[in-house]
């Protein structure tokens, strides 16, 4: 969920007008939908995005590629958005550009974005009420998880929000006992 700032400062204004245009237009659902499936698309296929971000290759080749692999998937409207990255030299901010889009959006209708991380997949059940208890929580009308799995927490998760951050796992609650222990057996 990181972002390099001077990326993010430069993506920003790309994603307030696709944003204001969208709403304008009255294609905000497409364009958002065209986007959290994008953002997976590109995601998967790290060779796509290691193209469209090589300085080397040209604006022709990369809007030859858009075309072939994407014009006939989106709205026209997004397609365009993209084309006019390409044309600006600022199709390597994609990621940071759908990222920012997509914020915006959830902002707008109320929702938030969760990263979670846990030592194991959480079950169907158990994401529906973790979902259940971030929404009573933040006040929002849908929660967004984005789950990451990572074993040395051991067990338990991590919940990482715009403000904040939970620790729920084994991992912290041990080293907050060593270090509660280190503290009373200094004599």
């Amino acid at each position: 969920m990181s972002v390099d700032p001077l990326t993010k400062k430069i993506a920003t204004p790309y994603a307030r007008a696709l944003f204001d245009f969208s709403v304008k237009q009255n294609i905000m659902h497409q364009v958002t939908a065209d986007f959290q499936n994008l953002e997976i698309f590109l995601n998967e296929t790290s060779e796509l995005t290691e193209y469209l971000n090589n300085p080397i290759v040209g604006q022709a080749a990369k809007r030859e590629i858009l075309t072939k692999t994407l014009q006939s998937q989106i709205n026209t409207e997004t397609f365009k958005f993209l084309l006019i990255l390409v044309n600006r030299n600022r199709i390597n901010l994609l990621g940071s550009i759908i990222t920012n889009y997509l914020e915006l959006v959830y902002k707008t209708a109320s929702i938030k974005m969760v990263e979670v991380v846990s030592a194991s997949d959480f079950s169907s059940d158990q994401k529906s009420t973790l979902i259940k208890k971030l929404k009573e929580l933040t006040d929002a009308r849908e929660i967004r998880l984005e789950v990451t799995i990572d074993p040395t927490l051991i067990g338990g998760f991590l919940i990482k929000t715009e403000s904040k951050v939970v620790d729920f796992s084994i991992k912290n609650q041990l080293e907050n006992l060593a270090k509660h222990l280190d503290t009373v057996l200094e004599i």
